[in-house]
């Protein structure tokens, strides 16, 4: 294995059970440097991001340590992605405070309590899914529909972190406009001191980031700020420090909460669930092909959900699989999951001996690194790209960002999830239709609608259906195919192109013997053209196919049909419109 190659998994035996003994069995030293240097890499990274995520959950900072120990621990084992970086992330911690503050009451301890039985669900609702090998459920949630999610969400957490940024007096809000009220109202109780604190902190770790890129900003902008808070004694004159922060790891132990709870958190734990994978899969996947290894999707449900399981029985809260940290585990030459086991024992090395050092660290610092890592969230060019490219996916990720901003993060999932399956049923309640004229010289067919002077029979029309042929537009294709017959007097034979057609169901078999009687009634023979197998059983079952086939009107390809209609195929189209073809048009 030189420098660039990356350890091959193996899939059998036990790995199948315990991925991580598959990376073992080809293990070697050079693949342990690239894994410790990765590993020591994305903890100095990750000790004040999840700090700062668990501040943006509501939960105290040292729970974000909590959850980057076990649950890196346990992915290790079970992840199928040698890259991918588990821990707290953003979107989550966002979707995490925004379900715990309504059911907590202003009670740390409950609120503790919900935040692990939140992990618990969240990882059962994974684990679940991936036993099923119902990972491909993600698939309804669209880009657009997570693009304009994700930037919604961004802009909500920038904006909950104004009030730590700039020393306010104010309450906790969940959607942007509450957000936006309670820094109004609050806005004469700016603190300078705190801000100017905001400011170095910003500027520091966009800077870090511009010019030293290799350098972990995050950890430098802490220490430096923590030395300055120690020696000016910054926490009396009024800037927030966390003070006392607990060292040690947690012991194990269920949260003891009820029925009630378990319902109330529910919505949120599906949510989360979703969201989390879909983040953690989008990037390993991405990873995965660079490196070229591969990722099991089932896996990595079972693999993240037992991971949230941990940090549920850990007093953590929810985790996924982040992108800048996955990114920077990456680049720093991971080669298998032990890069995580390296990470999660210097956290917790970190949890045990370190927490004294934090006692003099402004909130604000933490502020400033959630706000720098999550507005580099907001997708700008997603939202054009969906726009140009097709109206409905716009509207799609508008609507999303939209009632995501205004409302919430679970009705903007919600809203955005149902509105992309309402264009989805929509689109396949109408295919597209193609009526179809030879090339000349050719036995070759293309849609008279976009390409000039091919060769028609006006006794003859061909027609292509792009689509399945289901009950969702069985009569719709009935209707537009009569009406056609309709239309054209002088019809004797109508050829269908099934070769577009995928799939079909009884109420499509159905449609397809009404359609044979309506157009024989009319004088009109009905052809069947190039019918996929699945089709075909499924219309014999039906017992169209014998009708069809009795009279001669089921043909392998369009020019067998067109023999057997008596059509020629002889008039060239001079009057209809066209464009010149894209390359990737073929019909």
């Amino acid at each position: 294995m030189n420098g660039t190659e990356y350890v091959r998994q193996d899939r059998t035996g036990p790995a199948r059970v315990v991925p991580l003994l598959g990376w073992l069995r080809h293990y070697d030293r050079r693949a342990l440097r690239h894994d410790l240097i990765a590993g020591l890499t994305v903890a100095v990274m990750l000790v004040p991001q999840s700090m700062a995520y668990a501040a943006l959950a509501g939960m105290p900072p040292v729970t974000g340590l909590y959850a980057s120990v076990v649950p890196l621990l346990v992915y290790a084992l079970l992840g199928s992605s040698g890259s991918l970086a588990v821990g707290p992330v953003a979107i989550t911690a966002l979707m995490t405070g925004t379900a715990l503050a309504p059911l907590a009451d202003g009670d740390p301890t409950r609120y503790a309590a919900l935040a692990g039985l939140l992990a618990l669900l969240v990882g059962a609702i994974q684990v679940l899914m991936g036993v099923l090998r119902l990972g491909a459920l993600v698939n309804f949630m669209s880009h657009s529909v997570l693009s304009g999610f994700t930037s919604a969400a961004a802009i909500v957490i920038a904006a909950s972190q104004v009030k730590d940024l700039l020393g306010l007096d104010a309450g906790r809000a969940e959607t942007f406009p509450e957000i936006a009220a309670s820094l109004w109202r609050s806005a004469t109780t700016v603190h300078p001191l705190t801000v100017l604190v905001s400011l170095t902190s910003v500027a520091g770790l966009l800077l870090v980031r511009r010019y030293l890129p290799k350098l972990p900003g995050a950890l430098l902008v802490v220490a430096g700020v923590t030395v300055a808070s120690a020696a000016f004694s910054l926490g009396t004159h009024g800037v927030r420090i966390l003070t006392e922060v607990p060292g040690g790891l947690p012991a194990p132990a269920v949260p003891a909460l009820g029925g009630s709870d378990v319902a109330a958190l529910l919505p949120a734990a599906v949510a989360i669930a979703l969201v989390a994978y879909m983040e953690g899969i989008a990037v390993a996947k991405s990873l995965a092909a660079r490196s070229r290894q591969q990722i099991s999707p089932n896996q990595e449900l079972a693999a993240v959900g037992s991971a949230n399981v941990a940090a549920g029985l850990f007093q953590a809260f929810p985790v996924a699989g982040g992108f800048s940290r996955s990114a920077v585990n990456y680049s720093a030459g991971a080669r298998t999951p032990l890069a995580s086991v390296v990470t999660a024992l210097m956290v917790a090395l970190t949890a045990v001996f370190l927490t004294p050092a934090f006692h003099h660290l402004p909130k604000a610092v933490l502020a400033a690194i959630v706000v720098v890592a999550v507005l580099g969230l907001v997708d700008r060019r997603s939202a054009v790209t969906a726009w140009r490219t097709r109206r409905s996916d716009g509207l799609t990720l508008a609507l999303t960002f939209a009632v995501t901003l205004l409302f919430g993060v679970e009705p903007g999932l919600a809203a955005g999830v149902t509105f992309a399956l309402a264009v989805f049923l929509w689109r396949s309640a109408r295919p597209h239709l193609a009526e179809l004229g030879r090339v000349p010289g050719t036995q070759t067919y293309r849609n008279v609608a976009r390409y000039a002077g091919l060769i028609t029979d006006p006794r003859v029309a061909i027609v292509r259906v792009d689509g399945p042929l289901y009950f969702a537009n069985a009569q719709f294709l009935e209707d537009r195919l009569l009406s056609l017959a309709e239309q054209r007097p002088e019809l004797t034979a109508l050829v269908l192109d099934a070769s577009a057609i995928s799939d079909a169901d009884a109420d499509g078999a159905h449609a397809v013997a009404e359609l044979h009687k309506r157009l024989a009634s009319r004088g009109v023979a009905l052809h069947l053209a190039t019918v996929r197998g699945p089709v075909r059983d499924l219309l014999g079952r039906a017992g169209v196919w014998q009708t069809v086939h009795s009279v001669g009107q089921v043909h392998p390809d369009l020019t067998a049909a067109l023999a057997a209609s008596g059509g020629g195929a002889t008039q060239p189209v001079v009057d209809t419109p066209a464009r010149p073809p894209s390359p990737q048009e073929v019909f």
